[in-house]
Protein backbone atom coordinates (compact mmCIF):
# COMPACT_ATOMS: atom_id res chain seq x y z
CA UNK A 1 0.00 0.00 0.00
CA UNK A 2 1.49 3.54 -0.77
CA UNK A 3 1.75 6.31 1.85
CA UNK A 4 -1.48 8.18 -0.67
CA UNK A 5 -3.68 5.35 -0.73
CA UNK A 6 -4.77 5.29 2.57
CA UNK A 7 -5.96 9.54 2.72
CA UNK A 8 -7.21 8.99 -0.42
CA UNK A 9 -9.39 5.84 0.73
CA UNK A 10 -10.57 8.52 3.82
CA UNK A 11 -11.58 10.85 1.33
CA UNK A 12 -13.44 8.64 -0.87
CA UNK A 13 -15.27 7.21 2.12
CA UNK A 14 -16.39 10.40 3.58
CA UNK A 15 -17.39 11.40 -0.52
CA UNK A 16 -19.73 8.16 -0.38
CA UNK A 17 -21.24 8.85 2.89
CA UNK A 18 -21.75 12.54 2.07
CA UNK A 19 -23.42 11.26 -0.82
CA UNK A 20 -25.00 8.31 0.59
CA UNK A 21 -28.63 9.98 1.21
CA UNK A 22 -28.89 11.12 -2.76
CA UNK A 23 -28.14 7.15 -3.68
CA UNK A 24 -30.86 6.07 -1.25
CA UNK A 25 -33.28 8.43 -3.07
CA UNK A 26 -32.23 8.44 -6.59
CA UNK A 27 -31.39 4.59 -6.86
CA UNK A 28 -33.34 2.37 -4.71
CA UNK A 29 -37.45 1.52 -4.45
CA UNK A 30 -37.66 4.53 -1.95
CA UNK A 31 -39.59 7.04 -3.87
CA UNK A 32 -42.42 5.37 -4.81
CA UNK A 33 -42.79 3.47 -1.74
CA UNK A 34 -42.29 6.94 0.37
CA UNK A 35 -44.96 8.49 -2.00
CA UNK A 36 -47.45 5.87 -1.59
CA UNK A 37 -47.64 5.72 1.98
CA UNK A 38 -47.52 9.26 1.74
CA UNK A 39 -50.88 8.81 0.08
CA UNK A 40 -52.44 6.68 1.72
CA UNK A 41 -51.89 8.60 4.91
CA UNK A 42 -53.27 11.58 3.02
CA UNK A 43 -56.57 9.39 1.90
CA UNK A 44 -57.38 8.38 5.14
CA UNK A 45 -57.90 11.48 6.58
CA UNK A 46 -55.11 12.03 8.72
CA UNK A 47 -52.51 13.37 7.82
CA UNK A 48 -50.40 13.68 10.69
CA UNK A 49 -50.67 9.63 11.68
CA UNK A 50 -48.72 7.61 11.04
CA UNK A 51 -46.37 10.62 11.93
CA UNK A 52 -43.57 11.35 9.18
CA UNK A 53 -40.70 9.35 10.94
CA UNK A 54 -42.51 6.39 11.33
CA UNK A 55 -43.58 6.59 7.54
CA UNK A 56 -40.02 7.26 6.62
CA UNK A 57 -38.82 4.01 8.98
CA UNK A 58 -41.42 2.43 7.07
CA UNK A 59 -40.05 2.64 3.43
CA UNK A 60 -36.57 2.23 4.80
CA UNK A 61 -37.10 -0.99 5.71
CA UNK A 62 -39.13 -1.94 2.47
CA UNK A 63 -36.42 -0.49 0.28
CA UNK A 64 -34.10 -2.79 2.08
CA UNK A 65 -36.33 -5.33 1.43
CA UNK A 66 -37.08 -4.27 -1.79
CA UNK A 67 -33.10 -3.87 -2.38
CA UNK A 68 -31.37 -6.78 -0.67
CA UNK A 69 -31.15 -8.79 -3.97
CA UNK A 70 -29.47 -5.59 -5.68
CA UNK A 71 -26.97 -4.82 -2.32
CA UNK A 72 -25.94 -8.84 -2.08
CA UNK A 73 -24.57 -8.71 -6.04
CA UNK A 74 -22.90 -5.36 -5.39
CA UNK A 75 -20.94 -7.00 -1.99
CA UNK A 76 -20.20 -9.84 -4.57
CA UNK A 77 -18.91 -8.04 -7.63
CA UNK A 78 -17.41 -4.79 -6.20
CA UNK A 79 -17.17 -4.72 -2.88
CA UNK A 80 -15.42 -7.98 -1.85
CA UNK A 81 -13.04 -7.65 -4.72
CA UNK A 82 -11.74 -4.39 -3.63
CA UNK A 83 -11.57 -4.96 -0.05
CA UNK A 84 -9.27 -8.02 -1.33
CA UNK A 85 -7.07 -5.04 -3.06
CA UNK A 86 -8.07 -6.17 -6.85
CA UNK A 87 -9.93 -3.64 -7.84
CA UNK A 88 -9.32 -0.18 -7.86
CA UNK A 89 -11.61 2.65 -7.10
CA UNK A 90 -13.24 3.56 -10.28
CA UNK A 91 -13.51 -0.09 -11.41
CA UNK A 92 -15.34 -0.25 -7.80
CA UNK A 93 -17.73 2.23 -9.07
CA UNK A 94 -18.09 1.13 -12.33
CA UNK A 95 -18.95 -2.64 -10.90
CA UNK A 96 -21.22 -1.33 -8.27
CA UNK A 97 -23.40 0.71 -10.59
CA UNK A 98 -24.16 -2.07 -12.91
CA UNK A 99 -26.79 -4.30 -10.63
CA UNK A 100 -28.04 -0.52 -9.87
CA UNK A 101 -28.62 0.03 -13.49
CA UNK A 102 -29.75 -3.50 -14.18
CA UNK A 103 -32.38 -2.70 -11.41
CA UNK A 104 -33.50 0.73 -12.76
CA UNK A 105 -34.11 -0.34 -15.54
CA UNK A 106 -36.15 -3.13 -15.27
CA UNK A 107 -39.00 -0.40 -13.25
CA UNK A 108 -37.93 2.55 -15.69
CA UNK A 109 -40.06 2.54 -19.49
CA UNK A 110 -37.62 2.32 -22.42
CA UNK A 111 -39.71 6.01 -23.81
CA UNK A 112 -38.11 7.84 -20.87
CA UNK A 113 -34.43 6.34 -21.24
CA UNK A 114 -34.57 7.73 -24.80
CA UNK A 115 -35.88 11.30 -23.80
CA UNK A 116 -33.15 11.93 -21.60
CA UNK A 117 -31.05 10.79 -23.92
CA UNK A 118 -32.15 13.13 -26.06
CA UNK A 119 -32.47 16.00 -23.71
CA UNK A 120 -28.76 15.32 -23.14
CA UNK A 121 -27.43 15.22 -26.21
CA UNK A 122 -25.84 11.72 -25.78
CA UNK A 123 -25.31 9.50 -28.80
CA UNK A 124 -27.68 6.39 -28.70
CA UNK A 125 -26.65 3.37 -27.16
CA UNK A 126 -28.20 -0.26 -26.65
CA UNK A 127 -30.36 -0.49 -23.84
CA UNK A 128 -28.94 -1.89 -20.85
CA UNK A 129 -25.29 0.56 -21.29
CA UNK A 130 -26.79 4.01 -20.63
CA UNK A 131 -24.58 6.06 -18.71
CA UNK A 132 -25.75 7.04 -15.12
CA UNK A 133 -27.10 10.82 -16.45
CA UNK A 134 -29.49 9.00 -18.92
CA UNK A 135 -30.79 6.20 -16.40
CA UNK A 136 -30.94 7.85 -12.85
CA UNK A 137 -33.46 10.90 -14.40
CA UNK A 138 -35.33 8.39 -16.23
CA UNK A 139 -35.54 5.87 -13.31
CA UNK A 140 -36.98 8.66 -10.81
CA UNK A 141 -39.42 9.86 -13.13
CA UNK A 142 -41.04 5.92 -13.32
CA UNK A 143 -40.90 5.93 -9.97
CA UNK A 144 -42.98 9.53 -9.79
CA UNK A 145 -45.41 8.02 -12.56
CA UNK A 146 -45.90 4.65 -11.08
CA UNK A 147 -46.27 5.88 -7.52
CA UNK A 148 -48.83 8.24 -8.41
CA UNK A 149 -50.95 5.55 -10.34
CA UNK A 150 -50.73 3.38 -7.05
CA UNK A 151 -52.10 6.38 -4.77
CA UNK A 152 -54.90 7.07 -7.40
CA UNK A 153 -56.32 3.40 -7.13
CA UNK A 154 -55.69 3.53 -3.34
CA UNK A 155 -57.53 6.99 -3.25
CA UNK A 156 -60.32 5.28 -5.09
CA UNK A 157 -62.22 3.55 -1.47
CA UNK A 158 -61.66 6.27 0.47
CA UNK A 159 -63.51 8.63 -1.66
CA UNK A 160 -65.83 6.20 -2.10
CA UNK A 161 -66.46 6.72 1.82
CA UNK A 162 -66.53 10.12 1.63
CA UNK A 163 -69.16 10.52 -0.77
CA UNK A 164 -71.19 8.07 0.81
CA UNK A 165 -70.57 9.73 3.88
CA UNK A 166 -71.74 13.38 2.58
CA UNK A 167 -74.86 11.86 0.99
CA UNK A 168 -76.23 10.64 3.98
CA UNK A 169 -75.95 12.85 5.94
CA UNK A 170 -76.92 15.27 3.05
CA UNK A 171 -80.50 13.11 3.01
CA UNK A 172 -80.64 13.24 7.27
CA UNK A 173 -80.69 16.81 6.65
CA UNK A 174 -77.46 16.94 8.86
CA UNK A 175 -75.91 19.44 7.49
CA UNK A 176 -73.84 20.93 10.71
CA UNK A 177 -72.15 17.84 11.03
CA UNK A 178 -68.94 17.69 8.98
CA UNK A 179 -68.44 14.77 6.74
CA UNK A 180 -64.82 14.26 7.75
CA UNK A 181 -65.60 13.52 11.54
CA UNK A 182 -68.11 10.61 10.53
CA UNK A 183 -65.86 9.43 7.55
CA UNK A 184 -62.82 9.28 9.39
CA UNK A 185 -63.64 6.38 11.79
CA UNK A 186 -65.28 4.47 8.94
CA UNK A 187 -62.46 4.69 6.85
CA UNK A 188 -59.71 3.61 10.24
CA UNK A 189 -62.57 0.75 10.82
CA UNK A 190 -62.73 -0.42 7.10
CA UNK A 191 -58.44 -0.01 6.72
CA UNK A 192 -57.83 -2.25 9.68
CA UNK A 193 -60.69 -4.89 9.05
CA UNK A 194 -58.85 -5.59 5.13
CA UNK A 195 -55.23 -5.45 7.05
CA UNK A 196 -54.83 -1.96 4.87
CA UNK A 197 -50.99 -1.84 5.69
CA UNK A 198 -50.36 -5.24 4.97
CA UNK A 199 -51.75 -5.03 2.23
CA UNK A 200 -50.82 -1.86 0.85
CA UNK A 201 -46.39 -3.25 2.06
CA UNK A 202 -47.05 -6.40 -0.54
CA UNK A 203 -48.46 -4.53 -2.81
CA UNK A 204 -45.53 -1.94 -3.14
CA UNK A 205 -43.11 -4.83 -2.58
CA UNK A 206 -44.17 -7.14 -5.23
CA UNK A 207 -44.68 -4.06 -7.50
CA UNK A 208 -40.87 -4.34 -8.46
CA UNK A 209 -39.87 -5.81 -11.02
Amino acid sequence: MTTTSLPLDVVAGLALLAAAPFAIVATTSFVRIVIVLSLVRSAIGAPSLPPNAALTSLALVLTFAVMTPVAAQIERDALQPYAHKRLTQSQLVARAFVPLRAFMLRQTHARDVRTFERLSHRPHVPLGAEPPAVVLPAFIVGELRSAFAIGFALYLPFVAIDLAVAAILMGLGMFMLSPPIVSLPCKLLLFVMVDGWTLVCGGLISSFR
